[in-house]
């Protein structure tokens, strides 16, 4: 809780901490308002393929011209991280194979490292964490997305001395969504797609979040951060709203829907029937914990906590996530605590390919949010026993076999460069970490 006091005496010393953002996106932009109005934090090189792209991705956000032009715009990540300005990376690039790369290069100079990239710690996130701990850097989850926001409750919840039952987040779901491809994904919005393309909505990355692709990616984060197991058949995605979730995310045995305590899950802001669900969460996490003994159990009732009809589970949650605008504390975390905002400390959870229609040998694989495959969560010891092809790998690559509608592809089914790097990283990662 004292993060703006030390970053006001850094900004009094005149040694602000300077950042490297690779990625003026969305979360980008939203990282670059806040940095005008934070004394103490500059981001001294910004890279983006478009670098016209960025400068004016800057502008839009509030920076003013003497801002822009004391920066570095570069289309040269490699460069950039080498460079000796800079204390934190931020890999904000959503491309996997680049994020890993960019992830080991800065490890490799010293540097700090806030992973946005949820795509790239799924696919290889232990390993680089533990590399990360070996150069004495820090490698961090990015505070605002909802992974790190849900292992912040989950720590908290531990070091108060509750079990944690469940955690995770809301989003809409409903078990269609599974084959929504970029074609016909923005009626699922409320859009018309002309409208999506002035908005300059990307359709691949809007059907990732709809079609459980990037929940599931998010819910393998948030195991391997915190050590909880992932359900043995994929997430459920209850419908569930807030004031439910003591009764609903429980062990079944306890009257809920978990097969066991312990787990992640995603509630779904939707009944099945597509009525809205009441006092949803669609937008933030939640925590579901369980009291230690009676005494305990007392106070949840005494100081206003809705429970379960036990009174012995009980939750907390946070009803939106702010993205970007957050980023600052992933930032300063790393550089003035030496401290990650979330990093995984082991392999528990993966996020397999699944066909979303009959695939043919010789059709190619478009990855996240296309319209090949998405992505299911598998307990990791799973995924490895079945030969199950990630999600991150499944990008512009072809099926050697035909893979039916429903079915995980395997690695066996696509023609795969064993000497590609990317490759080589998440072979060693299941090497380092496969045995559980």
């Amino acid at each position: 809780m004292n993060l703006h006091h030390l970053l006001k005496a850094r900004a009094a010393a005149g040694k602000p901490v300077r950042v490297a953002l690779i990625g003026a996106g969305k979360f980008g932009s939203m990282f670059l308002s806040q940095v005008p109005h934070t004394p103490g934090l500059e981001v001294s090189v910004i890279v983006d393929l478009d670098r016209d792209r960025a400068r004016e991705a800057c502008r839009t956000v509030g920076w003013d011209e003497a801002r822009i032009e004391a920066t570095a715009f570069t289309d040269d990540g490699a460069r950039a991280i080498a460079g000796g300005t800079v204390d934190v990376v931020v890999e904000a690039t959503g491309n996997p194979a680049v994020g890993i790369r960019h992830a080991r290069a800065a490890i490799a100079a010293g540097k700090h490292v806030v992973m946005v990239n949820v795509e790239a710690d799924v696919l290889a996130g232990p390993l680089l964490a533990q590399e990360a701990r070996k150069a004495g850097v820090v490698y961090s989850l990015a505070y605002g997305d909802q992974p790190a926001l849900t292992a912040e409750m989950v720590d908290w919840a531990r070091a108060t001395g509750f079990r944690v039952v469940a955690a995770g987040k809301g989003t809409k779901y409903l078990p269609a969504y599974h084959d929504v491809t970029p074609e016909n994904v923005w009626q699922h919005y409320g859009l018309t797609p002309a409208e999506a393309q002035s908005a300059g909505m990307n359709p691949q990355m809007f059907n990732s979040f709809l079609d459980g692709t990037k929940s599931a990616i998010e819910m393998a984060a948030i195991a391997n951060a915190c050590g909880l197991d992932v359900p043995s058949d994929g997430l459920l995605f209850p419908p569930c709203g807030v004031d439910e979730l003591p009764h609903v995310m429980r062990p079944k045995d306890k009257g809920g829907v978990l097969e066991k305590s312990g787990v992640v899950e995603v509630v779904s802001s939707l009944e099945r029937d597509g009525r809205p669900v009441f006092r949803d969460l669609r937008w933030g996490v939640y925590v579901v914990l369980e009291a230690p003994n009676d005494y305990a159990a007392d106070c949840f009732r005494q100081y206003g906590l809705k429970t379960d009809a036990s009174g012995r589970y009980a939750a907390m949650y946070k009803p939106y996530h702010l993205i970007g605008l957050e980023l600052n504390i992933s930032i300063l975390s790393a550089a003035l605590r030496n401290e990650p905002t979330g990093q995984p400390r082991g392999f528990r959870g993966d996020v397999a390919a699944v066909a979303k229609r009959n695939l043919h040998a010789g059709d190619m694989l478009d990855g996240e949010g296309g319209y090949t495959v998405w992505g299911k969560l598998m307990p990791a010891q799973a995924s490895l026993a079945a030969g199950a092809l990630p999600i991150g790998l499944a990008h512009h690559v072809k099926l050697r076999h035909d893979v039916p509608h429903g079915a995980v592809v395997r690695w066996s089914d696509v023609d795969i460069d064993a000497h590609n790097d990317t490759i080589k990283t998440r072979k060693a990662m299941e090497a380092a970490f496969g045995g559980g």
